[in-house]
């Protein structure tokens, strides 16, 4: 499985992808977010899915990139171009997946900016190469191990966060993913754009890196839970209270 998050705000983008790799009974790790920073045009593609099809997809790309990289000026484009991609994968290779018992499976979040968008865009394609365009209303996405993360995005993020407070909330829906299942593991690659920079930052964190805030984070859980009010209960805990023992 995989878990990669991207966060769209009103000061830019912020992405989250863990590496770990799952192959039948064994596990290793891969890079998940392929980044393009050149004039102008800087955006970023993670995947989930199957990691044969999404390296054979990346390379045509990369090599669409090279010939047509010009004809991109509106990230949308770039998005189409990575779809058509996708498809083309999935026609030569859906037959010999499927007599190997494995489905086409790809999915993929692309964030950027190119030269004539007014700011970032991030968009979510399906494994059929269609795709929906990440807005201001749930300003973002998760693929892969979707379940985990989801609510303290829910209850934290809104467009108009900072970036800070959205790699906090960034970390926080990977660590909850992280802690509730197997298959999302450490080292975590982030990306970060600002609008209008044309340059994405990466960086990538190892699982000692982020034990102490993920230790806080738990204490400040215990902590909140135990401070509740508790006179809802009250009703409960006296019929507790009033039961003879046997």
């Amino acid at each position: 499985m995989t878990f990669c998050l991207s966060i769209l705000l009103k000061s830019g983008i912020v992405g989250l992808s863990d590496t770990r790799i799952t192959s039948g009974n064994e596990t290793t790790r891969a890079k998940k977010t392929f980044v393009l920073n050149r004039n102008k045009h800087s955006l970023y593609i993670m995947t989930a899915g199957l990691r044969s099809i999404r390296d054979k997809a990346i390379t045509y790309f990369t090599e669409v990139l090279e010939e047509q990289d010009k004809e991109f000026n509106k990230l949308y484009k770039a998005v189409n171009a990575f779809a058509v991609q996708m498809r083309r994968v999935k026609e030569e290779d859906h037959k010999s997946l499927v007599e190997s018992g494995l489905k086409f499976n790809l999915s993929a979040i692309v964030g950027g900016q190119l030269e004539n968008d007014k700011e970032s865009k991030v968009f979510m394609l399906y494994p059929e190469g269609n795709w929906i365009e990440v807005t201001q209303a749930t300003p973002y996405i998760i693929i892969g191990n979707t379940g985990y993360g989801k609510p303290i995005l829910d209850r934290s993020i809104k467009f108009e966060s900072d970036i800070k407070f959205a790699l906090k909330s960034a970390f926080l829906s990977f660590d909850g993913t992280y802690i509730s299942s197997n298959d999302v593991d450490y080292p975590i690659d982030i990306v970060v754009y600002r609008n209008n920079s044309y340059q994405l930052i990466e960086h990538r964190f190892e699982k000692n890196d982020l034990q102490d805030i993920s230790q806080v984070w738990r204490e400040k859980i215990a902590n909140a839970v135990d401070e509740l009010p508790e006179n809802w209960m009250n009703n409960i805990l006296d019929k507790i209270n009033g039961q003879k023992s046997v």
